[in-house]
């Protein structure tokens, strides 16, 4: 057993006795909010086993020195209520983090690392000069973790760009956990499967693993880097939208349409298949940036498109961010927007 624990439990404990010394000796100037502070500080870094031998000791102190100070220190009576609501939050706060393994603060950390495992992974690589992307992704209410998050990568030789974006079933913190580990797999599959196989693989991970809620939505694209030529599927997701330079218009991808992954089993991923040449461009986007309650879908879409239209003139630069800020549904969805867009 390490030492450690115990090291902190006796120094604690000789913390609530000097603090109850304190106390009787400067009983005008010394609060009773000592022992408040010393509850919080052991039920930030003890586990429950090693919690109610400090929470014992603290407690037995404090009513000691209270019995034995009777009216010379007020409020004896309600401090002691207090703190000991205070112990039964911190053993129930340490009995819900010793399930899960992790103790003190090393569960939150472990959080943010995860979060930011799962934003890194989702980076876009490196691009020819002629290539530029940019991604956005908003949570739901500005929570730290979302359904929505991207996959990306490039090819060994580095020919060919490959794009998930993907909605998990939820938003916010609820989907979140789902996020996490959905985007490790999907990260594994990208480049390992060929374009075709991708939204296959993806569906049938769901399907084994099977969640209660276990559905998402995805679009994939692949591009050549060298020709512009590419390929897209989805797989229950809005259709990309893609600008033309040549007419100076955007246009609706609404081929290649699949099920939702994790529903169906053997389901089939059409794909469809364009080019993007130069000053041409190409919009993923989640269902958060067209979709509200009280809005058409078309609404939607056509609030976007009008959006992207300002950028034509000016430069991709920026759009993805400008997309997600002013998405239809406005902060109570998770919003994710990819652009990439040829010079």
């Amino acid at each position: 057993m390490s030492r450690a624990p115990w090291v902190l439990v006796i120094a604690l404990v000789l913390a609530g006795l000097g603090a109850g010394w304190a106390i009787v000796t400067w009983p005008e100037h010394m609060p009773w909010g000592i022992f408040a502070f010393l509850v919080v500080v052991a039920g930030l870094f003890l586990e429950p086993r090693h919690l109610v031998i400090v929470y014992i000791a603290l407690f037995t102190t404090l009513a000691v020195i209270g019995a034995a100070l009777g009216e010379r220190k007020g409020a004896t009576f309600g401090t002691e209520i207090v703190t000991l609501a205070i112990m039964l939050l911190m053993i129930w706060l340490a009995h819900a983090r010793a399930q899960v393994g992790v103790v003190g603060v090393s569960g939150e950390s472990m959080l943010v690392d995860m979060r930011d495992r799962l934003r890194a992974q989702g980076e876009l690589p490196e691009l020819p000069p002629d290539w530029s992307a940019e991604m956005a992704l908003e949570s739901a209410y500005g929570d730290s973790f979302a359904g929505d998050f991207v996959v990306a990568g490039r090819s060994t030789d580095g020919s060919m760009l490959e794009i998930a974006l993907v909605d998990v079933s939820g938003k916010g913190r609820q989907a979140g956990t789902r996020s996490l580990l959905l985007s490790g797999a999907l990260g594994g599959l990208l480049g390992e499967m060929s374009e075709n196989g991708f939204l296959h693989a993806a569906n049938n991970h769901l399907l084994r693993l099977r969640w209660p809620e276990g559905f998402a939505t995805a679009v994939h694209v692949a591009i050549d880097l060298g020709s512009g030529d590419f390929s897209i599927g989805y797989a229950g997701h809005p259709a990309a939208a893609q600008f033309a330079a040549g007419s100076g218009r955007w246009r609706m991808l609404s081929g290649g349409r699949g099920p939702l992954l994790g529903v169906i089993e053997s389901a089939e991923y059409p794909r469809e298949t364009g080019t993007i040449r130069r000053g041409d461009a190409l919009v993923l986007y989640s269902d958060g940036v067209i979709e509200a309650r009280d809005k058409a879908l078309i609404d939607g879409i056509d609030r976007m498109l009008g959006r992207a239209e300002s950028f034509v003139t000016k430069g991709f630069e920026g759009l993805a961010q400008r997309l997600c800020d002013h998405a239809l549904a406005g902060h109570g969805d998770d919003r994710a927007v990819v652009t990439i867009w040829r010079r």
